[in-house]
């Protein structure tokens, strides 16, 4: 799998694909409703990309941006298989994957006005950047959905203190300082392995969850309605669970079964606590069916994505 996520000319996101779905969707564009795709990287970083548009019957048209507008070049090429192997090279991080290329700089017209910092005290600027660093440690957001955090967090009657240049210029940074820290994480990391757990128990029948909802009721609530058909029980966390474990305390798994008896419960409770522990984690349960199942220690390292 590739390290990318591709953006199709409908608005589809597809992450982590092989080199031969890669090089399937360079083959596929050039109707008039499906000419373009951008390739970022997982982790997403800022203005970094390579995209290509092609209409039938017309060259494919290369670009790729390195940081920032004088940093963007484009060539152009005449088949889709050359396409995809510079996509695939660049992708895969190859040295040398531009070489041989006629590339040119492209004019992105004039330079846009520097970004003026945001007008915050002291005490607001840290609960603000303490706020997205929590954001950010929780894994689950990416780039603009972190700089729509940080323009609404402090939004105060008619007061919006950042800009939606601001937001993004202050969730760049943080999310750059993030990516910085995880490059030293190295092998599965204790989030993988409780993604790995929960593939195991989706798959025998127990609908399970990450990051689900933003409360108990609201996730129970729900829950029924986004599994298969035939799911015996669930397990989730909701994103306040997510937030304890991103802060040091642990993580509480709420489960049950779609019956709504106890011994149903108790008996998803003891697949759950299985599961976690055939993945490397420890699971804190005494049996009771009204008790979370608790995961400590944890260390939660979640890798960001897009």
């Amino acid at each position: 799998m590739l390290a990318i996520t591709v953006q199709t000319n409908d608005g589809q996101r597809l992450s982590r694909p092989s080199a031969d779905e890669l090089a399937g969707l360079v083959l596929r564009i050039g109707a008039e409703d499906d000419r373009f795709l951008v390739v970022e990287r997982v982790p997403d970083l800022p203005d970094v990309f390579v995209q290509v548009w092609h209409a039938d019957g017309e060259d494919y048209t290369l670009e790729h941006r390195d940081g920032s507008a004088q940093r963007h070049f484009e060539v152009r090429l005449d088949g889709p298989d050359p396409v995809a192997a510079v996509m695939t090279a660049w992708a895969r991080g190859d040295a040398g994957w531009a070489d041989g290329l006629d590339w040119q700089p492209l004019d992105m017209g004039p330079a846009p006005e520097p970004v003026p910092p945001p007008e915050l005290g002291a005490d607001e600027r840290r609960e603000l950047e303490d706020r997205l660093r929590l954001t950010l440690a929780c894994g689950y957001t990416d780039r603009a959905r972190l700089a729509e955090e940080a323009e609404e967090y402090l939004v105060s009657g008619g007061r919006r203190p950042l800009s939606r240049a601001q937001a993004e210029q202050l969730a760049d940074r943080l999310w750059l300082e993030r990516v910085g820290e995880q490059t030293g994480w190295l092998g599965e990391t204790d989030p993988e392995r409780l993604a790995r757990a929960f593939a195991a128990l989706d798959a025998d029948g127990i609908t399970a969850r990450e990051h689900f909802s933003c409360c108990r009721s609201c996730g129970e609530a729900e829950i029924g309605a986004v599994g298969a058909p035939a799911a015996r029980g669930f397990v989730f966390f909701h994103s306040q669970c997510t937030d304890s474990a991103a802060a040091g305390r642990g993580l509480s798994l709420l489960y049950g079964g779609f019956d709504g008896s106890p011994a149903t419960t108790t008996a998803i409770g003891h697949e759950v606590v299985a599961a976690l522990t055939a993945a490397g984690l420890p699971a804190v349960w005494g049996g009771d069916p009204s008790d979370a199942i608790e995961v400590r220690p944890l260390l939660w390292r979640r890798r960001l994505g897009g």
